[in-house]
């Protein structure tokens, strides 16, 4: 038995793409300029009124050249986050003031957790001058977990003081973005770290350790937390110098 050989079929999942932008990219690009235009609209930002002969002869060509200048027109805020924004706000309607934002509810809940930390530690007779005095290297057992505590709830509160701030200004500018939810609890933790580095490292150098008290020690923390960026960038920068002068820069 023979088997016929057909010429010139070719499967389909085998046949050459086309080449050009998809049919999904222009929607994706005509649905993005559209939520610029309201957002626009919505928030009195001026429009240039060449958008609207570019969309009527909608090419892609133009289609393209009227998205980058509504850009222009809504920046700071950006297409991504303009989507991210509405979809907030459609998800959020029939929801509590808090439940709108999750990442702003989930910011407040933790102040809470962090103001509490601080009330009851600094309520402990354990948390004193002459406790803070001593610092990690001095101290131990119990006073020693409720003093890092106190520090770390001060540079906590210093934290997300800033962050809830920015968000707050995020918010109003339509700026926000999801990924800034991961980025702000990883910034939580590095304002902790920074608080606690002023606090019981730094402060040794800054000052004499006889006249640290319950006062300055705080604030160190709370600046700490609340410029931890700062404070990387300096650290960053010590290290790079260090770098420099053990590693020659190449030509």
């Amino acid at each position: 038995m023979t088997t016929k050989t057909v010429i010139g079929s070719v499967p389909k999942d085998l046949k050459t793409p086309k080449r050009g932008i998809s049919n999904a990219i222009i929607d994706e690009l005509s649905e993005e300029i559209n939520n610029m235009l309201s957002f626009a609209i919505f928030n009195g930002i001026t429009i240039n009124t060449d958008v609207n002969a570019l969309i009527q002869n909608s090419t892609v060509d133009n289609l393209i050249h009227a998205h980058n200048l509504l850009c222009k027109n809504v920046a700071p805020a950006t297409p991504k986050s303009i989507k991210f924004t509405k979809k907030l706000h459609l998800e959020g309607k029939n929801k509590s003031v808090l439940n709108k934002l999750p990442l702003v509810r989930n910011l407040i809940i933790l102040a809470i957790i962090f103001l509490g930390i601080f009330i009851i530690t600094g309520l402990s007779p354990n948390v004193n001058n002459d406790s803070l005095d001593k610092g990690i290297m001095d101290n131990h057992g119990l006073p020693l977990l409720l003093n890092l505590g106190y520090l770390a709830s001060v540079s906590g509160l210093g934290v997300l003081f800033y962050l809830l701030k920015n968000v707050s200004t995020s918010v109003k500018k339509g700026v926000l973005l999801p990924e800034e939810s991961i980025e702000y609890m990883a910034q939580i933790v590095l304002g902790i770290i920074a608080g606690l580095i002023l606090a019981e490292i730094l402060s040794l150098y800054l000052t004499d350790p006889e006249k640290i008290n319950l006062f300055n020690k705080s604030v160190l923390a709370l600046i700490g937390g609340f410029s931890s960026d700062a404070i990387f960038t300096i650290l960053q920068g010590l290290i790079d110098r260090i770098k420099s002068i053990f590693i020659p820069t190449k030509s």
